[in-house]
């Protein structure tokens, strides 16, 4: 049996190709490869597009991480307040600074970080008097953005900085405001797979404060100051290449329509898996950009249920298997089973099933039925 491809780039490409050629074709006749004017059209379109009023690219989504905390100074000593359920990169960045992630467990229904949870672990890290709360990274896991009102209630009493993780989630809403727009600062991430996606790497930074737009458009040229020799901070190399700005450009004007034709394939799978599994749940008032569309097997039955998926030509993925506060990285800073149970009841039951924006109805019937056939055994 053939296998369905995961996410179909080839129907994407076409669906871009009459916008995207010629800008290639420009860029190649220019030789304009790095920061052309692409890279500046590309930032102002998606500022707006986000709400924002600056945006800033760069090199990936890791760095648009990275970035925010080389502007705040965040580094020895801070604790800063991340989902225990997420892609490494999310904590890994602040290891980088050589601060210390703090994990956080996540809500059993919207899979995001629980701000209960974040309150007692805030109290945690206080008692304990070692480290300084500085931050939280929130992330919009499978493209729903997190409880923001819950989150900045409880950061706001401690005076954190709230970053927000939107490389799945750019595209999604909350009362009719983007992701991208939601946190002190927003990043994302043009990886391929993302609901956005380049052909590359490539990755953005929101914000409403110019100043600090500013810092970090330095910040990604080596700490640059008035002209590229002269060095006002240490910076790093993350600029956003101007053949994948073209690529954004042209992907960007087709986005509101893959969005829309992602949420109907959430409401065909909503229709076909109702009482076979638990799918995702959305909390009224918010729309996610559907980066994935995961549903839960409990019971120990996942990973045979994939193995039977696959067998039967379907692709499923695990987001994630192993919970941030598990992974053998972070195992030093002292945390271990039990820590964060929500999170590690879910990395053995979530499977993500095939989703983007030009799935065809009958290949989701032909997932559904894989997925009722594998649940017989």
């Amino acid at each position: 049996m053939d296998t369905l491809p995961f996410i179909d780039l080839k129907k994407q490409y076409e669906a871009i190709r009459e916008d995207l050629e010629p800008r290639l074709a420009r860029i190649l006749g220019d030789a304009a490869f790095i920061q052309g004017p692409e890279v500046k059209e590309l930032e102002t379109a998606l500022a707006g597009f986000a709400g924002a009023a600056e945006c800033v690219t760069c090199a990936n989504g890791t760095d648009a991480l990275t970035l925010p905390l080389l502007a705040w100074d965040i580094g020895p000593g801070d604790a800063v307040f991340c989902p225990a359920f997420s892609f490494i990169a999310t904590a890994g960045v602040v290891s980088l600074r050589h601060a210390t992630p703090v994990f956080v467990d996540v809500d059993p229904v919207t899979f995001n970080i629980d701000a209960g949870d974040l309150a007692r672990k805030i109290r945690g890290v206080k008692a304990g008097g070692r480290l300084a709360p500085r931050a939280v990274v929130t992330v919009d896991l499978f493209g729903l953005p997190a409880d923001y009102d819950a989150v900045r209630a409880v950061a706001g009493a401690e005076g954190l900085l709230v970053l927000e993780d939107a490389a799945q989630g750019f595209g999604g809403e909350i009362g009719g405001r983007r992701a991208g727009s939601l946190g002190a600062v927003s990043a994302t991430s043009f990886f391929p797979a993302k609901p956005l996606g380049c052909y590359g790497d490539g990755g953005a930074v929101f914000t409403s404060d110019a100043g600090l737009a500013d810092t970090l458009r330095s910040l990604r040229a080596h700490g640059a100051g008035a002209d590229r020799y002269e060095h006002v901070r240490i910076g790093m190399n993350s600029r956003l290449d101007t053949l994948q700005a073209a690529v954004l450009l042209a992907k960007l004007r087709a986005f509101p329509a893959e969005l829309l034709a992602r949420q109907e394939a959430a409401d065909r799978y909503d229709g076909l898996l109702r009482g076979l599994v638990e799918t995702p749940r959305i909390p009224v008032g918010f729309r996610s950009s559907w980066a994935q569309y995961t549903v839960r097997i409990p019971g120990g039955r996942r990973d045979g249920v994939q193995r039977l998926m696959r067998e039967r030509g379907i692709p499923t993925m695990v987001y994630y298997p192993r919970p941030l506060h598990l992974q053998p990285a972070f195992l030093a800073h002292g945390g271990g089973p039990g820590d964060c149970p929500v999170a590690e009841r879910l990395s053995g039951e979530v499977l993500s099933l095939p989703m983007h924006p030009y799935l065809e109805a009958g290949i989701q019937g032909r997932v559904a039925e894989a997925l009722r056939e594998a649940l017989r055994g």
